[in-house]
């Protein structure tokens, strides 16, 4: 009979209970530990992130545990609006307080809980969150109900928000094996009776790279309006060119013995060599106990930054292949014990703090052109010979700081920055002009008219009061302006 499909069966057959999720046995069990844990009360982790690669089974299990436990489930997806407004109204609202769900009252003390979903949660914090970001860290931590942020890139998540990374419990699922995926791929097809080739189901379980639901996908539609699918149909599928993310290499470098593959996943990583470097300089002294395989690996790992080196300053980036041959595949072989580390990679400690101090450092480079254009010498001067003295007197002169925010226009955050005060602190306020202090309160609108209703003046007062000359404005002769020398 020809298979005539009337959904998509990656819904179709979405898993209803945790026991059909596919592979992953220890973190289905730590996701039931955690959901477990609710029926004491609040846990210590009030939320769990899902984390791994794209059909790697993470939102099939949340939704499943919801139906496991009864929950009734809040989500938010990718098509969902992504402020902090809308995450607020949506999930803290639902995460606080009782409400009616399916025409029934929902109460947290008669053991009914709310299970709250956001899925693709590192797409969440783009430069265009619009406070995303604080409300999802208020979240975790006040949450009354379950919560779980479902991410592919966890690396991209942590780095923007450390309540995060401290006050959330990290299961990581891993890609199915290809056993498994074939029978999964079996079971659908005996269900929807289409006959498949056993080589058929190898290949497409081969193609899909571990993605499950890329695999179904595929099936459906080599299915599609027929009653078998043969090894031919099969082989017709493009291979799947799947980005491999930086743990994936930090796991083949530091913890399979396969030297090539690690070589080859350096091409998938959309990475450059340079920052890869990083986080194998940072992680092999948690990787490599044995003192051999760590003083093995830092000679390959040292011989990869002379390649680098070479890159910097003859500019000829063929150097990067010979960099990544050291780094990947011979800090693989540099490992000859058998001891192993279960711990979780680290982020790169240089990064972290560059990322840290990214609004500094582009605060700096800005006051530092400023001065640079008046003082007719370079930034790199300025940075290091007037700025850390200018500082000093800018501190003990209240009267430089006002002649530096006119000459300069300076922003509020620049003459804070110069002070090492708060931008409402009142030395900062003190330096800013009159004008940009009544912007502030809402007394001179931006184009310097008034915001307020002006008060009558009497005419024999309007008389007294004379605009002052222009001219007043210009620096007299010998006066000199700030900087003028």
């Amino acid at each position: 009979m020809m298979n005539i499909m009337s959904h998509d069966w990656t819904e179709k057959y979405r898993p209803d209970s945790l026991s059909k999720v596919i592979g992953n046995p220890k973190a289905v069990s730590d996701l039931v530990s955690w959901a477990n844990s609710w029926k004491k009360g609040i846990p210590q982790k009030r939320a769990v992130v899902l984390m791994g690669s794209p059909g790697t089974g993470k939102t099939s299990a949340a939704n499943a545990l919801a139906k496991d436990m009864g929950w009734d489930a809040i989500e938010m997806n990718a098509s969902d609006q992504r402020t902090g407004d809308a995450i607020r109204n949506i999930a803290i609202k639902g995460a606080n307080f009782n409400t009616f769900m399916d025409d029934e009252y929902v109460s947290a003390k008669e053991g009914r809980r709310k299970l709250i979903i956001l899925d693709e949660a590192d797409n969440l914090f783009g430069n265009a969150d619009r406070g995303a970001l604080p409300v999802i860290s208020e979240l975790i931590k006040t949450t009354k109900q379950p919560v779980i942020l479902i991410v592919n890139d966890f690396y991209a998540l942590s780095r923007k928000s450390a309540a995060i990374k401290t006050d959330t419990l990290q299961i990581t699922f891993m890609r199915s094996r290809t056993t498994e995926i074939i029978k999964a791929l079996d079971g659908i097809a005996r269900s929807e009776n289409v006959s498949v080739d056993q080589e058929a189901l190898k290949k497409i379980a081969e193609n899909s790279n571990g993605d499950m639901r890329a695999a179904v996908r595929n099936l459906e539609s080599l299915a599609l309006g027929k009653s078998a699918v043969t090894d031919d149909d099969a082989g017709k599928l493009s291979d799947r060119i799947v980005r491999k993310d930086i743990y994936d290499l930090m796991n083949a470098v530091f913890r399979e013995k396969d030297a090539m593959k690690a070589r080859r996943m350096m091409t998938d990583v959309d990475e450059t060599p340079d920052h890869i470097m990083l986080w194998i300089d940072e992680n092999m002294p948690f990787e490599f106990r044995d003192k051999g395989d760590l003083m093995r690996g830092y000679e390959r790992l040292s011989r990869a930054d002379i390649f680098l080196g070479r890159v910097s300053r003859r500019q000829y980036y063929g150097f990067w292949s010979y960099s990544g041959d050291m780094m990947s595949a011979g800090v693989n072989i540099a490992k000859r014990s058998n001891v192993n580390a279960h711990e979780r990679f680290r982020f790169p400690t240089y990064l972290m703090k560059m990322s840290r101090s990214r609004s500094v450092r582009t605060l700096k480079n800005g006051i530092c052109l400023k001065l640079s254009a008046l003082l007719h010498t370079s930034t790199n001067r300025v940075s290091n010979d007037v700025l850390p003295m200018l500082k000093i007197m800018v501190k003990n002169d209240p009267e430089l700081a006002k002649n530096l925010v006119s000459e300069l226009d300076l922003e509020a955050e620049e003459i804070a920055f110069l002070l090492d005060s708060k931008i409402d602190s009142k030395a900062v306020k003190d330096a800013m002009p009159p004008m940009v202090k009544n912007v502030k309160e809402g007394n001179v609108s931006k184009d310097g008219s008034s915001a307020v209703k002006p008060k009558s003046v009497p005419a024999a007062e309007m008389e007294s009061v004379k605009p002052k000359d222009e001219e007043t404005k210009k620096p007299q002769p010998g006066q000199k302006s700030l900087f003028q020398f």
